[in-house]
């Protein structure tokens, strides 16, 4: 499958994502002017090639009414209204506003509506961070539109690259402080921090701010999972160099190729429970599954003093991992749970219905590996049977001969 990794080792911004894409493309002017017929009033996509390390990369530079923005260096993009050193208008835009402008921008409606809710990402944890509500959160007027250019960019090129799968390697926010405009704060700043919440983030010896909110906000969007850089046919890279010089490569590098079927990095939760009932337990499965769980399973054990006891154990994503430890100490009677990380392979997987005499019938397909497997909904078949006074064989029959076109 159509498969984009982003390595992140040394952090990430918007326009250091988006250098990153561009490179992926064969005519890099071309794909310029198309994200500066975006049109995002006064402002210019200006991308360049500069050697560090002895890479030839690229780095995004972005005009504003014909001034060029402060460097992009790995500091915090203001997002959420924090002045920039330079004197600017002091003119704030609301989400709103921004939504509003994003909206009358020349991309297409999935470009916008997913640069839309990047924002809100964005907004969301500058509020929280600020005691706000997303709408009342206020971004500073050049600040604004440095990274609505980016966010725009981003969903561009993405939109044009279409992927399949978007892996992300661990984020590395740097370590340190960062002075904005409310003062020193610790790295990775408030709001990054808060975006981060389900991803995979660390800090090295490197100091100073190497992930911005925005470009945060990006791979959380935009990432299917995370971990290291799967098999790949590459058919390009990309080098997106950020502002500051560091004793290593300051840059986003992608890697756009075919992999193979899908293996992802899963969370593995288990608890022993000796003390509850099985229906109790049954119910504590269901709920399980309605918040999100990729697999619920159980298995008989036996306990101190040799009581027969159940294993549940919960399969899910990074994601969803915190609210599903909450869930298993609301619905079942632990007092403790154990937590691995597991590599699983799946098979890619498609619902189709097929339409029959007998009425519809959802088919479940299963491919990859070699392999492919097809399975008729088991609701639908037994709806079918329970309707048409017929055994499950007979609609089975039924359904597959004419599916098959005999």
């Amino acid at each position: 499958m159509k498969t984009l990794y982003l390595d992140c080792s040394m952090g990430a911004a918007g326009d250091m994502i988006t250098a990153s894409l561009l490179e992926l493309f064969k005519d890099r002017d071309e794909m310029t002017a198309r994200l500066n017929a975006i049109g995002i009033q006064g402002v210019e996509y200006c991308p360049e090639f500069r050697e560090s390390h002895g890479i030839k990369a690229s780095c995004m530079r972005v005009v504003i009414n014909g001034e060029e923005e402060e460097e992009h260096e790995h500091h915090h993009e203001h997002p959420d209204g924090h002045d920039h050193d330079h004197v600017h208008s002091h003119v704030h835009r609301s989400l709103k506003d921004t939504e509003d402008l994003i909206m009358a921008l020349n991309a297409p409606e999935k470009v916008k509506n997913n640069a839309k809710a990047i924002y809100r990402i964005i907004a969301e944890a500058e509020g929280k961070v600020h005691g706000l509500e997303p709408g009342e959160v206020h971004f500073h007027e050049v600040g604004a539109l440095d990274a609505v250019a980016d966010v725009m960019a981003a969903c561009f090129l993405m939109n044009e690259l279409d992927p399949e799968l978007v892996v992300v390697s661990p984020l590395n926010t740097g370590k340190g402080t960062v002075k904005c405009a409310h003062g020193v704060l610790p790295v990775p700043a408030p709001a990054t921090a808060e975006i981060l919440r389900g991803m995979p983030s660390y800090s090295d010896e490197v100091e100073g701010e190497l992930l911005t909110p925005t470009g945060a906000a990006i791979i959380k969007f935009f990432a299917d999972g995370f971990g290291s850089r799967p098999v790949m046919d590459l058919e390009s890279t990309g080098y997106g160099l950020g502002g500051r010089t560091f004793s290593r490569l300051n840059a986003v590098r992608s890697f756009l190729g075919e992999s193979g079927e899908r293996e992802e990095s899963v969370v593995e939760l288990s608890v022993n429970l000796d003390d509850m009932t099985p229906e109790k337990i049954g119910y504590a499965w269901g709920k399980l599954l309605e918040l999100g769980a990729l697999d619920v399973f159980a298995v008989p054990v036996y306990m101190k003093k040799m009581r027969p006891s159940v294993m549940l154990k919960v399969l899910v994503s990074e994601e969803k991992r915190d609210e599903m430890v909450q869930a298993l100490f609301r619905y079942t009677s632990t007092i403790g749970i154990r937590e691995n990380r597991v590599s699983r392979f799946v098979l890619k997987r498609e619902i189709s219905t097929v339409h029959t005499s007998l009425g519809e019938v959802r088919k479940k397909s299963s491919r990859g590996y070699g392999v492919k497997r097809e399975k008729y909904e088991y609701e639908d078949i037994a709806a079918i049977a329970e309707s048409k006074d017929m055994t499950l064989d007979e609609v089975i029959e039924i359904v597959e001969a004419e599916d098959s076109g005999d």
